[in-house]
């Protein structure tokens, strides 16, 4: 097989190009060109957002109503092919704003860049020179930070690490960043890069005694333990009353809270609880075109970070309040990218008030707290199969 130029040919041509090798037949074929859009724009934008686009995989678009989050009424898109996800969160939402709805705070929004390098020099010397190098660093990307202050982000700090107890001759300078409602990445990344030639320079002539640091490489982390949100729900446990298969509010919440428990000291059980709140923030993400993948695996780092793998949610029972709480990782973004670009994803925030980043956060964690919630409800009643199972019966048989 030779595709040599494959990524130049148009998307009629790739196709073609498949056929005669022989990899698509008629029926396939068919199943692509079922799927392509039929405007050239949206064609266009697809091809500008990944190479070799030969078609569309087209994911249901959803909308879960009825969220009341900080006594704001919302509506929210979500984007999910799992059958029972939307109804879950549509039940959840429900059920919680007839009880005060979802209490949610961001508690900061700081992101990390790091230039990862090997030094040969004193360590002494370098920490010694530091501020100077940090000054010198900052200056060298004024021109890029000066639109992100005036929206009240940029630059908020830089921290050395000397790590050569784990790796020989091996620093790192870790830089916190402030990125306003925007997600940040190609701002961060730009500045780490050119922060990183200057580290090489300002070395070189505040410690001449020493080798020029070898720069490894210069990158944002999608780790995010300082950009993180809390959703609450609480209500007395009589109010528990009415869930389908509760018979006992008291009983019922002692054993939802034992669940939670269990997710806490068990990774296994921790992995499908956390997969549980990661069904409703994915979908919310992906209606708003942000990046699940970095969103969850910050999350999925944040439940590691005792030193074992455990739930993301806590729960309290005191004075007959039922209280249960989500702390979450999550750096997204309202403007940039493919926020407004993607046509879908303008219509999601529009659908959601153009929020800000931090409005978006807190929408989102709301709604993975809802699924959660709906999740341990049938666990500890009915079991997940009989609010699941018709409705994947019924996904069948369409």
């Amino acid at each position: 097989m030779r595709f040599s130029g494959f990524s130049k040919l148009s998307a009629a041509g790739k196709l073609n190009k498949l056929v005669e090798e022989g990899i698509l037949d008629a029926e396939a074929l068919n199943s692509l060109t079922t799927f392509q859009p039929k405007d050239p724009l949206a064609q266009s934008l697809f091809e500008k957002m990944a190479e070799n686009v030969i078609g569309t995989f087209p994911t249901p678009y959803s909308i879960a109503p009825g969220f009341l989050i900080n006594n704001k009424p919302y509506v929210v898109p979500m984007v999910t092919e799992e059958s029972s996800v939307v109804a879950a969160a549509s039940w959840s939402a429900r059920f919680w704003t007839e009880r005060g709805g979802f209490r949610t705070k961001v508690i900061s929004e700081t992101k990390i860049g790091q230039i990862h390098f090997l030094w040969s020099g004193d360590p002494g010397l370098l920490s010694q020179n530091s501020p100077a190098i940090f000054s010198r660093l900052r200056s060298s990307v004024v021109h890029l930070t000066k639109s992100m202050e005036y929206r009240s982000g940029g630059i908020t700090g830089f921290e050395l690490l000397n790590l050569t107890n784990s790796l020989e001759r091996y620093f790192q300078i870790r830089v916190s960043f402030l990125t306003a409602d925007s997600m940040g990445a190609n701002f961060i990344n730009s500045c780490l890069e050119m922060m990183a030639a200057e580290l090489c320079r300002a070395t070189e002539e505040l410690i001449p005694v020493a080798d020029s640091p070898e720069i490894i490489m210069s990158i944002l982390s999608n780790h995010t333990p300082d950009c993180r949100v809390e959703c609450m729900v609480e209500c007395p446990i009589p109010e528990l009353a009415g869930i389908r298969g509760v018979e006992d509010p008291a009983d019922f919440a002692r054993r939802f809270s034992l669940a939670v428990q269990i997710a806490t000291i068990d990774p296994y059980r921790a992995v499908t609880h956390n997969k549980g709140i990661y069904n409703g923030i994915d979908a919310v993400i992906l209606a708003t075109a942000n990046d699940f993948r970095a969103v969850e695996a910050a999350g999925h780092a944040y439940a590691s970070i005792g030193g074992q793998y455990r739930s993301l949610t806590s729960i309290s029972i005191d004075n007959n309040i039922f209280r249960y709480t989500l702390e979450v990782p999550m750096a997204v973004g309202t403007v940039g990218g493919l926020t407004k670009a993607h046509p879908m994803a303008a219509l999601s925030l529009k659908i959601l008030g153009n929020p800000t980043a931090g409005e978006l956060m807190q929408i989102a964690a709301s709604v993975g707290l809802a699924n959660n919630f709906a999740a341990l409800k049938a666990l500890t009643t009915t079991g997940i199969q009989a609010g699941h199972m018709p409705l994947h019966q019924r996904k069948q048989k369409q």
